[in-house]
């Protein structure tokens, strides 16, 4: 007779909860289902960031000093339009303190979201063209690109947008359950270096594992109002939720579309001096300013307006003023909303929706706000990669393989021999007769 002398040892139970297990659950499947969702539009969100900057520092150009002297009028610029491309007229011109005016041009053929357009910058102070560029239709510039990416992923927009609304949405529950995980179930000096500390001179998968844990957990805070800010963009019953929780239960009216007075053609003023009052009643409420964005009236519609926002405040969008103008009579509208009213004047829930877009690229505080809401781009778009990695090390590690031990009757297997036929091991307990 022989006795097996092996023990087996006995699986190790899970000692996690059911809520846990639940928690890790969602974390590794989501994860793994959104990672190439969250790894595009992190990517051109962190690019998207310093879009002005760069773009500044790439035309050196169209950097014009501050004088002591009037700009000139919306009205000079579309004559100055009218002599290059008698076919087009002007779309919208961009103001901006101590750069050229971008002056946007469309024509009849230039319609719809890519429909092309021509563009050009123009000195404020002598009229004089800086540089002329014409797209051709569907051609977009390299930073539409990227914004392209980060709002529909390059695909059609109906198919793209609802992807990337929903991906962020799972986003922040990645975020939430990841932070569960992260959490230690005992505080000492051991699990605090693994909480808050990278090893850098470990092994790859020890690093890899820090980088997700730890740099997740200190970028965590910044994603989380990166991505709930994004919602606002896209889910509709979100953001009007969102707007009603922080107003204290008012209701977030649709989009104001004014018109003007088509009775009135013509009886008032001529469109170009209906361009340059509207534009001096502006600029003389707004003197210090640093930019101002001005909608040109489509004359060929009559009931189209003259809108101008005003941005008290270079590279931040919060506390800017709208303006809308009948293009016959003058008559400026009493504009309603949440975005009518100014920021100074508004509610809790209002001043959060005007700051919604700087809180989503971080221009809510400047400039460090920016380099912040880079970081934690970059690090958003980093989570997935180093997560797969953790989950691929893990599933697919290879296995040493354990030979089961030989059992001979009357002693032990001395040597090297080993004998024709193996003894199979069923059980733990069973003994073999």
């Amino acid at each position: 007779m022989a006795t097996l002398n092996k023990t087996i040892p006995a699986k190790k139970k899970n000692k996690d909860s059911l809520f846990n297990r639940i928690n890790k659950w969602l974390h590794l499947w989501l994860g793994l289902i959104s990672g190439v969702i969250v790894l595009i539009v992190c990517i051109t969100g962190c690019i998207w960031v310093f879009n002005e900057e760069i773009t500044g520092l790439l035309e050196p150009e169209t950097k014009v000093e501050k004088q002591d002297k009037p700009v000139i009028t919306p009205s000079q610029l579309s004559a100055i339009a009218f002599k290059l491309y008698p076919e087009k007229i002007p779309s919208y011109a961009q103001y901006q303190q101590g750069r050229a005016i971008s002056l946007n041009l469309r024509g009849k053929k230039d319609e719809g979201r890519r429909g092309g357009g021509t563009s050009l910058k123009i000195n404020p102070y002598t009229g004089e063209v800086i540089s002329k560029v014409v797209h051709k239709k569907g051609e977009v510039d390299f930073f539409r690109f990227i914004l392209n990416g980060h709002r529909f992923l390059w695909l059609p927009y109906a198919v793209g947008r609802p992807i990337v609304n929903y991906g962020t949405m799972v986003f922040v529950v990645l975020l939430i359950t990841g932070l569960i995980w992260w959490y230690p179930k005992k505080w000492n000096k051991s699990t605090r270096d693994k909480s808050f500390k990278i090893k850098w001179g470990a092994s790859f998968k020890r690093v890899n594992l820090d980088l997700h844990n730890v740099l997740g957990f200190y970028s965590l805070i910044f994603l989380l109002f990166i991505a709930l800010t994004g919602m606002v963009y896209g889910i509709k019953w979100y953001s009007e939720g969102l707007y009603w929780v922080t107003s204290g239960g008012e209701k977030l009216g649709d989009f104001q579309r004014l018109e003007s007075d088509s009775l009135a053609l013509g009886k008032f003023y001529t469109p170009q001096k209906a361009m340059d009052l509207a534009w001096q009643k502006v600029i003389t409420r707004h003197p210090k300013s640093q930019g101002f964005y001005y909608n040109f009236p489509d004359t060929s519609k009559a009931k189209a307006t003259i809108n101008i926002t005003v941005y008290p405040n270079t590279g931040q969008f919060y506390n800017n003023i709208g303006y809308t103008f009948d293009q016959h009579t003058l008559k400026e509208f009493k504009r309603e909303g949440v975005y009518s009213i100014p920021y100074e004047e508004a509610g809790f829930g209002g001043k959060l929706r005007k700051m919604n877009y700087d809180i989503h690229v971080g221009s809510i505080l400047g400039f460090p706000g920016k380099v912040m809401a880079f970081l934690a781009s970059l690090i958003g778009a980093s989570l997935p990669i180093t997560g797969f990695l953790i989950w691929y090390g893990r599933k697919f590690k290879k296995k040493l393989a354990k030979k089961a031990p030989i059992l001979t009757e009357g002693g032990n297997n001395k040597g090297n021999f080993k004998p024709g036929a193996k003894i199979p091991v069923k059980k733990v307990e069973e003994v073999l007769e």
